[in-house]
């Protein structure tokens, strides 16, 4: 066997290990109740949302996996692998989950908002995130595994896993399609009006924090962000798909749902 193969199977030795010294953790990172009511599963869609069976469509709290196929497009990287893994853990705790209620327990598709776990109390979306299948998120007020699932991220994107072994964070000059997206550009401006905080990247995006969730955020350091390069996570929006663009506003928007949403400079 050549070095340049014995280096790469030792890489991906050291990468499976730090994700089990983390996973072995994460029991103790990762608040758990002491008591989670367990339901069964009638299927996994992907690999942050599944059905139970009583019907309800559960949404994972604190995990974005990504898009499988739908509508004549390809999966993106990693969609169907997180898919998988999700069924694994469904099947190794024997078609049960543990389904705890966030405090916002409904989004705006009817779907169930839910922490989910696995029979010896170990978070299955801190467990996904921590193998690279899925971007930690955070939308108030359903944050309460937040540094756990950050710290989970987090051990996935140091030891390049999954998602993580090609950087996924794009340029914001290279947007051109809405959805979600972890995106990196220099601030070009900040302003405040009735409509929340409005932070300018590079005339290509402007990131938007709603007036009722600003006082979660630190707004004297945002409104010093000018000339700085920041990295940003959410869901773009096509503005002009909206009825048109006022002059001066830029196509691109993408709501900032929490701090954890944003990677500012030191």
């Amino acid at each position: 066997m050549d070095c340049s193969r014995l280096l790469k199977k030792a890489s991906l030795a050291g990468a499976f290990f730090m994700s089990t010294i983390w996973l072995s953790a994460a029991h103790a990172l990762c608040p758990v109740p002491d008591s989670v009511p367990v339901f069964a599963v009638q299927r996994v869609v992907d690999g942050d949302t599944l059905r139970l069976s009583d019907g309800r469509s559960v949404r994972m709290i604190g995990l974005n996996a990504p898009e499988t196929g739908k509508k004549g497009r390809s999966s993106e990287p990693f969609a169907d692998a997180a898919k998988r893994r999700l069924q694994s853990l469904v099947d190794e705790n024997g078609g049960q989950v543990g389904v705890l209620l966030g405090q916002d327990p409904k989004d705006h598709y009817g779907r169930t908002l839910a922490n989910l776990y696995g029979r010896q109390g170990n978070n299955l979306e801190a467990q996904l995130l921590a193998e690279g299948l899925g971007y930690q998120v955070a939308i108030t007020p359903n944050v309460a595994l937040l540094d756990c699932q950050q710290a989970a991220e987090r051990s996935a994107r140091q030891a390049g896993l999954g998602l993580w072994r090609k950087s996924p964070v794009q340029p914001v000059g290279q947007i051109n399609d809405s959805g979600f997206a972890l995106v990196s550009g220099q601030v070009t401006s900040v302003q405040r009006n009735n409509g929340g905080l409005w932070i300018e990247l590079q005339s290509s995006l402007v990131l938007r924090i709603a007036p009722d969730l600003l006082r979660q955020f630190d707004v004297s350091r945002l409104e010093r962000l000018k000339g700085k390069s920041i990295e940003a996570r959410g869901w773009v929006v096509d503005r002009s798909r909206r009825g048109g663009l006022r002059p001066g506003q830029v196509r691109w928007m993408l709501p900032v749902t929490h701090p954890a949403m944003l990677f500012l400079p030191d």
